[in-house]
């Protein structure tokens, strides 16, 4: 259980939080995985709703001939939010560096959502995540490297323009293209002027992938 006073704390930080019902809190627990820890594997029965405080969680799915496909990445907020209603995980979850999380059981988040204030939240939030995987869908579908780069920055990006949280190649296995194309292909958009990198921010001038993209 979170101590009421830790909650204040949290809440001041993470905004998110400020919707949650205060009985909800009281049965709300914190969990601490160390990197490459597993939050849950699929066909598991779901049992809480998680929250990431810190750290990074990725929800991956694995193709047939077993190249792995990372359908969410989280470093902060609720993840594996469609669990709500499930039957058992569709996907693994795993830490890709230590992370610190809450844990809010699932039988208690339903009641929660009894409240009208707590329920147009939790709309909203999925909403959005909605939106978020539908430019992911579209992003997927798209055939060339330098498509999905350039997608990426104008649907993720604030003004065309983002700052990586994550590795190179951790952000290349989101875009489900090889780290090694993901470099060959930042390093023709920039010579092209199409996209300006510095160190981590990464910005869209255009969206004409150069040629042979």
């Amino acid at each position: 259980m979170v101590a009421a006073t830790k909650w204040s704390k949290l809440a001041k930080q993470y905004p998110e939080l400020h919707a949650i019902p205060r009985r909800l809190v009281h049965e709300t627990k914190r969990l601490c995985l160390q990197r490459q820890d597993t939050l849950f594997r699929v066909n598991e029965r779901p049992a809480n709703i998680f929250f990431i405080l810190s750290g990074e969680v990725q929800l991956v799915r694995y193709s047939q001939p077993g190249s792995e496909v990372v359908l969410q990445r989280k470093s902060s907020g609720f993840i594996a939010e469609s669990s709500l209603n499930s039957l058992s995980y569709h996907c693994d979850a795993l830490a890709t560096a230590d992370s610190d999380l809450l844990a809010f059981p699932l039988v208690h988040f339903r009641t929660a959502l009894a409240r009208p204030q707590f329920r147009d939240y939790w709309i909203d939030l999925l909403a959005g995540e909605v939106r978020r995987l539908r430019a992911q869908s579209e992003r997927l579908l798209l055939n060339s490297t330098a498509e999905r780069i350039l997608h990426y920055l104008a649907s993720e990006g604030a003004g065309g323009s983002i700052i990586l949280a994550q590795s190179r190649k951790a952000w290349a296995a989101e875009l489900g293209i090889s780290h090694e194309s993901l470099y060959r292909t930042l390093a023709r958009l920039r010579k092209a002027g199409c996209i300006v990198i510095d160190e981590n921010r990464l910005t869209l001038v255009k969206n004409t992938p150069p040629p042979g993209s």
